[in-house]
């Protein structure tokens, strides 16, 4: 199983989750958010230009996401230095 990138900065509460390979640049061409009243929160689907999903940003990290994901994740802020 290919490895999942996922960043976490606590001081935003936010993680991302990147389905690309790590050796390529892709940008996001598409963001299609999520309705946050159907999910209590606010998460964004990222498509590349082909339509293909390259990465989920997760606002509100720690309600939606399990704690072994944060706890594995990159982290972005100060306290992951």
């Amino acid at each position: 199983m290919p490895d999942v990138k996922v960043t976490y900065d606590k001081s935003v509460n936010a993680a991302y989750i990147n389905f690309t390979d790590p050796q390529v640049s892709v940008r996001s061409a598409h963001t299609c958010p999520c309705d946050p009243i159907d999910v209590d929160g606010m998460i964004n689907l990222d498509f590349d230009e082909q339509g293909r999903l390259i990465g989920i940003e997760v606002l509100a990290a720690t309600s939606k996401l399990p704690e072994y994901v944060l706890q594995a994740a990159e982290r972005l802020d100060s306290e992951g230095s």
